[in-house]
């Protein structure tokens, strides 16, 4: 089967790396994707916007199973025209429609499905542009810490925990007030703040079967000691010791069943992955977000513990026999740490020569930001990759990930020393007050 995968980050060269090893899978072809992809199928540089350049992509290269690794493409519709196309009749697209990428899409929409379907969350009120009175007066009403999101996507910056009243104010502001959102922040929600401890978890489906994947915790600030500003994530491990048996079984029953059945009795298909941003508080699990995706980093993290085919998996989206296929995880611990541009998640310098990959062993590299200049590979973004490693336990993936990292070096370099510390430090990690050296 020739595959088409969509998209060009760390995400995607992890996706890319794990379909490449599927018997299953004939020719592999990334749009646009990254320098790293290249070793695991064909780059196509083409914008992927470009619906009549895609879709004679698909025609030409004979393809049966288009992959979408971000959101934007789904919540634009990318797989509504393709199942409209007649000359695309049986190219399955692993991602939601756009009906069901409004969980990730929309915020509010998001919260009142959950509402709906009896799906624990925080509590809610969104407000429109021309409430931004109305909003400000709510907060009297609430407790700090506040937290205030823009309804729409915007790439990881639409979310604000304000720590007091006028940094709330400020925030409602910037977004019903002002344009640097642009149309994410037509409307915003304010929450209620669930303390606790965030962790990823994932589920693939075909719309009416679905199967659990191994969960991780990600890394979103950009400082040790989650200081600083939020990014995209500046690392992640899997598993996550909290997120145990009991844990993930509350998961299961709670959100997991619900989400698909809610999507089924509403009427919203829903085939791809499932990405669950839960808040543990007390043991017991809230969801926080949706998204309609893998996350990133977590990807690096969850996808080399997966020992099943992932084709497999995708042909039973394709066929409608996901609940025959089987999920196989490798019980060892898997640890990402994302090497970034000196001044992410403001502004940074590109075009770095990055040096040392050959020497990196007994871990995986991803690239995201990355590109090629005269042969020789450079920084061309923020979060310019990431670096995964095995290890026995917790503590053991975390020195293996640190040791290979440090081999990989360019000007500006910069990244977290502290991932994965603190569940070494909690109760179900190692030992009470662990601190690894790994600077």
């Amino acid at each position: 089967m020739n595959v088409l995968l969509i998209g060009s980050g760390g995400r995607e060269h992890a996706l890319a790396w794990k379909l490449a090893q599927s018997t299953l899978l004939d020719e592999l072809y990334i749009a646009p994707g990254n320098p790293g992809t290249v070793r695991h199928g064909r780059n196509v540089d083409i914008d992927v916007k470009d619906h009549r350049a895609l879709r004679q992509l698909i025609i030409d290269k004979r393809i049966r199973m288009v992959v979408v690794g971000p959101e934007t493409p789904l919540v634009d519709g990318l797989h509504d025209r393709i199942a409209a196309d007649p000359q695309l009749k049986g190219v399955t697209v692993i991602g939601p429609g756009k009906a069901g990428a409004r969980l990730e899409g929309s915020k509010e929409f998001a919260k009142e499905f959950m509402l709906r379907h009896n799906i624990p969350t925080a509590a809610f009120r969104a407000f429109g542009k021309d409430q931004l009175a109305e909003a400000l007066a709510h907060l009297k009403h609430l407790h700090a810490p506040y937290v205030i999101k823009a309804d729409g996507l915007a790439q990881g910056k639409g979310v604000v925990v304000a720590a007091d009243r006028r940094e709330a104010e400020q925030a409602l502001h910037d977004m019903l007030g002002g344009k640097s959102l642009g149309q994410a922040a037509d409307r915003v929600l304010i929450e209620q703040y669930l303390k606790g401890i965030e962790v990823s978890a994932f589920l693939i489906t075909d719309g009416e079967a679905f199967k659990m994947l191994p969960p991780a915790k990600d890394y979103k600030r950009i400082g040790d000691g989650d200081t600083g500003p939020n990014t995209g994530g500046m690392g992640a491990v899997s598993p996550v010791p909290f997120a145990d048996k009991e844990f993930m079984a509350k998961v299961h029953d709670r959100i997991a069943v619900p989400t698909i059945r809610g999507l089924r009795s509403e009427g919203i298909p829903f085939q791809g992955f499932l990405f669950m941003g839960l808040m543990n508080v007390d043991g017991d699990p809230y969801v926080i977000e949706y998204n309609v995706r893998l996350g990133d980093p977590e990807t690096q993290a969850i996808l080399p513990r997966l020992r099943s085919d992932l084709m497999d998996l995708f042909e039973g989206i394709a066929t409608n026999t996901l609940s025959e296929r089987h999920v196989d995880v490798d019980d060892r611990t898997c640890a990402a740490v994302v090497l970034a541009s000196e001044g992410y998640p403001g502004k940074y310098a590109t075009g770095k020569p990055v040096v040392g990959l050959p020497l990196v062993q007994g871990a995986l590299v991803f690239q995201s930001g990355t590109a090629m200049e005269g042969g020789q590979l450079v920084t061309n973004g923020g979060r310019v990759l990431s670096v995964a490693a095995f290890g026995k336990d917790l503590e053991h993936a975390i020195l293996n990930t640190y040791a290979n990292a440090a081999l990989i070096d360019f000007e500006g370099k910069a990244h977290r020393t502290d991932i994965g510390h603190d569940l070494l430090r909690s109760p179900a990690g190692r030992t009470e007050g662990a601190k690894l050296d790994v600077k």
